[in-house]
């Protein structure tokens, strides 16, 4: 037996959209709902469906069988879920992974400029509290991390770097992420990690997965 959601009418936050006849895709406003919706269907174990994939406004619900899309789509209609809760987990209790960080980016003196800190500043806040992860992408093992000070909301560069390392700790706008391995990229580097994002002789080869919370340590 399914376990219940919580709360009441998904439709006053969101829109529910058929996406194909085997999966419903979620609208929603903000990441925040994102994460709480994710994390309560995965302990809801509706039946038929068989995977839950978030992104940055979305939430795709995969279904084992056209069948299920009608009845899965009533249920999530009648459902709500709070999106502060997943806000209060976050700081709760310790962080799932600790990732150390050496933070000589070539980016962080440019970063301590644009929100008005000090180098020091920018390092203290991006490590004083856990961060979220939101959801993947980019590359394998990639994850968009939530919750940062806000004070360090900065834009992607202007020039595209044609190579990142891998390891790299970047910022752009709401986001914190770790480059998993080298390709290009826009963010703003602050920093690196030998943390090993991505490997497939792992049990769950992505060490950072939807949920998470994350505490950069700095070393």
């Amino acid at each position: 037996m399914s376990a219940a959601l919580d709360y009441t009418d998904l439709t006053k936050t969101s829109t529910i959209l058929d996406y194909g006849d085997c999966a419903l895709l979620l609208q929603f406003d903000r990441t925040t709902e994102v994460l709480a919706w994710t994390a309560a269907l995965g302990a809801a174990a509706l039946p038929g469906v068989i995977d839950i994939v978030p992104a940055s406004h979305t939430v795709l619900v995969k279904l084992a069988a056209p069948q299920y899309q009608a009845a899965v789509r009533r249920r999530l209609a009648s459902q709500h879920v709070d999106p502060d809760s997943i806000e209060t987990a976050a700081h709760g209790g310790a962080a799932d992974v600790v990732i150390d960080v050496i933070y000589d980016g070539p980016d962080l003196s440019e970063v301590a400029e644009r929100t008005g800190l000090t180098v020091a500043q920018v390092i203290n806040a991006h490590t004083a509290a856990p961060w979220r992860v939101g959801f993947g992408g980019s590359t394998p093992g990639f994850a968009y991390l939530l919750g940062g000070d806000p004070r360090l909301e900065v834009p992607r560069r202007a020039d595209l770097r044609t190579a990142v390392p891998a390891g790299s700790v970047a910022l752009a706008g709401q986001f914190s992420g770790i480059y998993p391995r080298q390709w290009p990229g826009g963010w703003q580097l602050i920093g690196r990690t030998e943390a090993v994002l991505w490997d497939l002789d792992r049990p769950e080869p992505a060490l950072l997965t939807p949920g998470l919370s994350v505490q950069f340590r700095a070393v």
